[in-house]
């Protein structure tokens, strides 16, 4: 459960009563957007209020007209999908800062310029969103927002998904110690352990973060590896 202090209100309005929740608005907000978050977690209480300030309880034979169930943490699920949150204008601006920057960072890891076949700096692609003036939904994942703003900034900068299989073998004295932070990349969609110990994989990364790809595999192998680009798409 929240602490009551940092609690905030969630409201709907249906049949024309009003049925609110206390909820942590930060977990709220993701729980919105889609996110897996147990409704035990968000709410400060697991009272369904007509009126919270005034501790003023909806009673059960209304919840049971309105929702159909009397299930507390059911009806609160669904007062905070289909009503409003109420954040403060300060924890509204912290919610979509961070989700810019979420954008930002996604763009960054999984696009190129393709006049140059290299990513975009992320304060290139800054630049670019706040001249187009980019809409951020704070109740919308990140994933959903990027397609709409790609089309914007396109008018801006030469910008492009793209993913590339890379064939990566790795000498035995590092394949171990290396394997996980290897696959933490991108999808594996070929392992195989040789006989000398050594690994070899192919790994679809997206192209952005190829080059951060090389200078990890670097570090962990003391620069002793083979990479090969097996296909961009």
């Amino acid at each position: 459960m929240v602490p009551l202090e940092k609690a905030v209100i969630a409201r709907l309005q249906s049949h024309g009563e009003k049925f609110e929740v206390l909820v942590e608005p930060y977990l709220a907000a993701k729980f919105k957007e889609g996110q897996n978050i147990d409704i035990s977690d968000i709410l400060a209480s697991e009272h369904i209020y007509k009126d919270s300030s005034k501790g003023e309880k909806a009673p059960e034979e209304l919840l049971e007209k309105v929702f159909g169930t009397v299930d507390k943490k059911e009806i609160a699920k669904k007062i905070l999908l289909k009503g409003s949150v109420q954040l403060t204008s300060q924890q509204r601006k912290e919610m979509k800062e961070q989700k810019r920057k979420q954008i930002i960072s996604l763009i960054a890891k999984n696009t190129i310029n393709p006049q140059t076949d290299t990513p975009h700096p992320p304060n290139r692609i800054e630049k670019a969103m706040d001249e187009i003036r980019a809409n951020i939904d704070i109740y919308k994942s990140a994933e959903e927002q990027i397609p709409e703003i790609i089309k914007g900034i396109k008018r801006l900068i030469p910008i492009k998904f793209e993913k590339r299989d890379i064939a990566v073998k790795i000498p035995a004295e590092y394949s171990t110690s290396a394997y996980h932070t290897v696959a933490n990349y991108g999808v594996l969609k070929k392992e195989e352990w040789q006989q000398d110990g050594s690994l070899v994989v192919v790994i679809e990364i997206p192209s952005g973060i190829e080059n951060e790809f090389y200078g990890v595999l670097n570090k962990l192998t003391k620069g002793n590896v083979q990479t090969k680009i097996l296909k961009r798409y």
